[in-house]
């Protein structure tokens, strides 16, 4: 939940990250490669301008741009990111987040974007 503080620890928490995290892109322009996926003209791509994007599942190998494009999808739709991982992550973690997120909907009309990374070390039933 955000409080008073939470931009002042935001800004700090991006002065202290890993350069991969700062160097990553910000918009869609910003992106490089993908360009069948989100280059211009594209369904995706328009989607995630137009706002009409839901849920969507990025699949691919690593280093490919899936978590940037969460990223670009939460900051060009204004809504707040939060990321999950399944190697540390639990079940009760992601339920924890989803009623965090209702309650952001709720509250301030906030959308969120979940972002489960590695959801495949998920067994079934947690998936």
């Amino acid at each position: 939940m955000d409080t008073l503080f939470t931009e002042m620890e935001n800004e700090r928490k991006s002065e202290v990250a890993p350069l991969a995290v700062r160097m990553r892109p910000r918009s869609l322009d910003e992106l490089v490669g993908q360009d069948e996926a989100v280059g211009p003209g594209s369904w995706l791509r328009n989607a995630i301008e137009q706002d009409r994007l839901s849920s969507v599942i990025l699949f691919g190998p690593a280093g490919t741009g899936k978590t940037s494009l969460a990223h670009i999808v939460a900051e060009t739709t204004k809504a707040t990111f939060v990321e999950v991982s399944a190697i540390g992550g639990t079940v009760s973690d992601l339920r924890r987040e989803i009623d965090a997120a209702d309650k952001r909907l709720a509250m301030g009309g906030l959308r969120t974007i979940l972002f489960v990374d590695e959801i495949h070390r998920f067994n079934r039933s947690q998936q």
